[in-house]
């Protein structure tokens, strides 16, 4: 599939996946519009990519927790005939490590404005004009806690549930549309999620994938990319990507 007259939204596109996919597409020849929170990291990411390969890029700040904000990045996209052709429900995040009954409900309403309510305003902002076109893509980043649950994770789970529900609810919702959805559901990529989750705990952060080799957001990447590149015919509902090292969320292979 070629990607030279196709334009790709990705949100938290400022670090990690967000920013592997930005080079992935950009390197397959897509235009690109990158949102997140940061725009200073954003417009660099933007500035070497647009020196890098030959697409049109555009940075936007962008806090997906905001229907507002959102309504007006999408009202600016179209008054300026911006047609998205792919969408990548990246932003995301874990805050916090801890039991149901000793949680912080500060987190879990970071957790789920993001993981959830930011994905489906965006999916609802942009989805309908690719029915109306009758051609697009939605990728959510979901996870391989969308798959299960493990020991202090239950609300960060519970989000990511909601997006594998979410993903396989709009594939129906759009059956017939010509609107493809597919989610790619990574377990341990060494990013700076750990440090998000842990609050800024570096050393706590490192210990996560101490002893094994994790996916990197390049892996990931390329699993977004692999599913937007398949026939039109041809979807990739859900795409679970584990390192070796791990065989489930909890099992995993450290060496000494």
């Amino acid at each position: 599939m070629k990607f030279d007259s196709k334009t790709v939204v990705i949100t938290g596109a400022s670090s990690g996946i967000g920013a592997a996919c930005a080079r992935t597409f950009a390197e397959a020849g897509a235009n690109l519009v990158l949102a997140a929170r940061r725009i200073d990291r954003l417009q660099k990411i933007a500035e070497n990519l647009c020196s890098t390969f030959d697409v049109n890029i555009r940075a936007v700040v962008l806090d997906v927790r905001s229907r507002e904000a959102v309504v007006d990045f999408v009202q600016t996209l179209e008054k300026d005939d911006v047609v998205i052709d792919l969408l990548v429900n990246n932003a995301g995040l874990a805050s916090g490590l801890a039991t149901v009954q000793a949680g912080d409900i500060d987190d879990w309403e970071t957790m789920i404005d993001t993981n959830i309510k930011g994905l489906l305003y965006l999916t609802r902002a942009l989805v309908p004009g690719m029915v109306a076109r009758g051609s697009g893509h939605v990728i959510n980043i979901g996870s391989i806690a969308g798959h299960e649950t493990y020991p202090n994770g239950a609300v960060y789970c519970a989000t990511k549930h909601a997006v594998a529900a979410i993903n396989r609810g709009l594939a129906i919702d759009t059956l017939g549309t010509g609107v493809r959805v597919s989610s790619v559901d990574p377990g341990l990529v060494e990013t700076e999620f750990s440090v998000v989750r842990f609050h800024g705990d570096q050393e706590r952060a490192d210990a996560v994938y101490q002893g094994l080799t994790p996916l990197s957001a390049e892996d990931v990447a390329d699993a977004v990319l692999f599913c937007a590149s398949r026939p039109p015919h041809a979807n990739v509902r859900e795409l679970i990507l584990m390192p070796t090292d791990q065989a489930a969320a909890v099992f995993v292979n450290r060496k000494e």
